[in-house]
């Protein structure tokens, strides 16, 4: 079995998924001729063509506006944000057209669009290309929101998104595109949506996180080797497998979440509700965040402060644990 890392993963997503379903396509900035700023295209013009490997022009509202027409007219777009910091402009589209189809035409109609975009910081990148947005996508009702960790289930779960027949938004930790590689296998395999992963058993303290912040926990765990800490990844945050967050919060009775969001209104607040609403009995102490800050993702001499680190979340760690 080959091992490959997360853009080659993705790459070998696309290729299979395109082979496979003559109505799958891809569309974005750069992602034809040039394979994409971070290659996760690369080669698919080549095999596909540009009728289904489609240069755009700098303009993410009407990439976005026009895959929706794309996937209501019977075709899979696979649409790319070149950075998710540009997908901004992208919001008046999904919440206003792309998420309502079904509601809107009482299930007449579907949108199966996927609108990939790299996120994250830890690459030292310019203003607008280091965010962490994925709050904006959650709240909106009708979106799936997917970020993948591992090679592994960056392709599986793209497999779920362009087969599911509602529109997702996929985020892909660039910090993560070229970090490590493990086994991949090629044909067919799918992740199921919605369904989050227990990496790690553990009694002391339930860990939760997703994305890059997967790997800074794993990190963090290799510092606090005498605690029994369980690790969970969510894989896909809307809709939230919360399930598998109470139950072992229920069992470790602590928990830390991690993740490069701004903190105030940041996914981790509503997993705390939940907590409280489902096993505040269990719990043993409070439940702490890491997190970035509420200001805007610094420029790189000043990017390391800002998102979480194997320390800090180690910190976390003990401080729960010792409460």
């Amino acid at each position: 079995m080959a091992k490959l890392n997360m853009v080659q993963a993705i790459n070998l997503a696309l290729f299979e998924e395109m082979e496979k379903d003559p109505t799958v396509l891809v569309m974005g900035e750069d992602v034809g001729v040039d394979g994409g700023v971070f290659r996760v295209t690369e080669g698919l013009y080549d095999k596909f063509g540009s009728d289904r490997v489609i240069d755009t022009p700098l303009a993410e509202s009407g990439i976005v506006g026009t895959a929706i027409g794309m996937a209501v007219s019977g075709l899979k777009p696979v649409a790319e944000i070149q950075f998710e910091g540009f997908s901004y402009m992208t919001i008046d589209q999904l919440a206003a057209h792309a998420s309502r189809i079904r509601y809107r035409s009482r299930g007449t109609y579907h949108c199966p669009l996927v609108i990939r975009a790299p996120y994250g910081g830890g690459v030292k990148a310019l203003e607008h290309h280091s965010e962490a947005v994925a709050t904006f996508y959650i709240h909106i009702p009708g979106l799936k929101v997917v970020i993948p960790s591992t090679p592994y289930d960056a392709k599986g779960l793209l497999i779920s998104s362009i087969r599911d027949p509602d529109p997702v938004m996929f985020f892909e930790p660039k910090k993560l595109y070229r970090a490590y590689k493990e086994e991949v296998p090629e044909g067919e395999y799918t992740v199921p949506l919605g369904v989050g992963k227990k990496i790690t058993e553990g009694e002391d303290l339930t860990l939760i996180a997703w994305g890059a912040m997967v790997r800074v926990c794993q990190e963090a765990m290799e510092q606090v080797k005498d605690l029994s800490v369980e690790l969970i990844d969510l894989r896909t945050l809307s809709p939230l497998d919360d399930r598998v967050i109470i139950d072992s919060v229920k069992k470790t009775g602590r928990a830390v979440i991690v993740h490069e969001e701004p903190r105030t209104l940041g996914f981790g607040a509503e997993i705390i509700a939940r907590i409280n609403e489902k096993a505040l009995l269990s719990l043993e102490a409070p439940v702490k965040r890491v997190t970035g800050f509420d200001v805007p993702v610094p420029l790189p001499r000043l990017e390391d402060y800002y998102l979480p680190n194997a320390a800090k979340v180690a910190d976390a760690i003990k401080e729960v644990a010792a409460f």
